[in-house]
């Protein structure tokens, strides 16, 4: 930030305050109100914190406007096409595209941290059956902290850093075991011959009776599910961590944290949203009925995976999405999978109608991901886990920003009271 010089003025009752505007590197100005309060006596009102910036940060910029997302500069489809995901978190983690010898070093780090601690199956076996593996999740991310002491300091580097890689290793084999043990099948340990994402399906699908070879195109799109799911800026979950790690929590609570928040179907729960939404239209032919309820405003109904809540044109993931898409579809032969015959039908007709297009809606990257999750094999309850493995390098790289942060103070909102005001206490019996 710079040009501190500039300020907007603010008049309340004859009274004008001078408060300074920052001009970041991309993006509108931001104004700063921090002493607002202090000199003027009263607060902002900002639900949702829309209008609000909460921090300054380095790691992700998203230009909704333009459909343009950057995770240090360099724009999604770039990275999500000659990239992968340990680069990827590289680069979210340390700020720069890692040299040869320094991705192989932290290829190898991230790979001798994958397994759990051998304990931590009995917290596995302490949730039922039909446990939802979101809750599985939050339940265990949780509890590493009682496992590894060694890194919950937050003011050391060193633990900050082991705090990194143990999670960002570990989160795939937590995903699968909450996956295994919701279907009554062994849980499959990690093996350190294959890639981040061939590891996370081997985990997931392979059984001790046979052998499991993985198909390098389904790699690679779980590979791309992850890197379009890395970070995506000061969303809910991602504030969700700040502000737990604002108070000085260790790292695995901050984490676990943003898993629960993750959980809610309006953030990591989309894509699972759209799936059972494209179900509950179940032909082709009901897609008109859906439309006219989807422009209703008296009826409750959406259209999921069309529109973003940032984006206000095309969302740049949903294009390397959807030629994943086509990747696995061709590859399983399920192109006539009758949900897939009513997504694209729905995409066609929402992409043809003035409605869609004016108000910009089109469909964004969970329209495309539930579909390619569905025809690996994964049930619906395994989308948001699957985001949670992704969003986890975004949420450690947002952490260890903030911890680092001169600046950091902990997370204080206020409030517009609208409740009674100073009244007295009546004794029961006269009320």
């Amino acid at each position: 930030m710079s040009d501190k010089q500039r300020t907007a003025k603010l008049e309340i009752d004859g009274n004008t305050y001078d408060l300074p505007i920052f001009s970041p590197t991309a993006g509108p100005d931001v104004v700063d109100i921090r002493k607002l309060y202090g000199t003027a006596g009263v607060f902002t009102y900002d639900p949702g914190f829309t209008s609000t910036a909460s921090c300054d940060s380095t790691i992700t910029f998203i230009d909704g406007d333009k459909g343009e997302l950057l995770h240090r500069g360099y724009p999604i489809d770039q990275l999500a096409g000659k990239s992968h995901f340990l680069e990827v978190c590289y680069l979210l983690l340390y700020g720069e595209l890692p040299k040869p010898a320094e991705l192989e070093d932290f290829e190898a780090r991230v790979t001798g941290h994958t397994m759990l601690h051998e304990q931590m199956v009995y917290f596995f076996r302490g949730f039922r059956r039909d446990a939802h593996p979101m809750a599985i999740m939050v339940g265990v991310v949780g509890a590493m902290s009682a496992f590894y002491h060694d890194s919950t300091d937050i003011s050391d580097p060193w633990q900050r850093e082991v705090a990194s890689i143990r999670m960002i290793a570990k989160m795939p084999t937590i995903a699968a075991w909450a996956y295994k043990y919701s279907i009554g099948q062994p849980f499959e340990y990690p093996r350190n011959d294959l890639d981040y994402a061939s590891n996370f399906l081997r985990m997931c699908f392979s059984v001790p009776a046979e052998e499991y070879e993985v198909n390098p195109i389904l790699s690679r799109a779980m590979d791309r599910i992850f890197t379009l799911h890395a970070d995506h800026e000061q969303n809910a979950s991602t504030s969700t961590v700040r502000l737990a790690s604002s108070s000085g929590a260790n790292p695995f609570a901050c984490i676990a944290a943003g898993i629960a928040c993750l959980w809610g179907p309006a953030h990591g729960g989309a894509n699972q949203a759209c799936l059972e939404m494209l179900r509950e239209i179940g032909t082709p032919d009901r897609i008109p009925e859906f439309i006219a309820r989807a422009k209703d405003k008296d009826d409750p109904f959406r259209l999921m995976g069309f529109g973003h809540r940032v984006y206000k044109n095309f969302d740049p993931r949903a294009k390397v999405m959807k030629q994943s898409a086509d990747e696995v579809l061709e590859l399983l032969g399920v192109e006539n999978n009758p949900t897939l015959q009513v997504a694209k039908e729905l995409e066609k007709q929402a992409l043809a109608d003035p409605y869609f297009t004016e108000k910009k809606l089109f469909p964004n990257v969970d329209f495309y991901s539930g579909i390619i999750l569905e025809a690996m094999g994964f049930p619906t309850s395994m989308f948001t886990p699957i985001f949670a493995v992704s969003r986890t390098i975004g949420w450690i790289s947002q952490w260890k920003e903030m911890i680092s942060d001169p600046q950091m103070k902990i997370g204080r909102p206020r409030q517009l009271y609208q409740g009674e005001t100073l009244r007295d206490y009546v004794d029961i019996e006269k009320r």
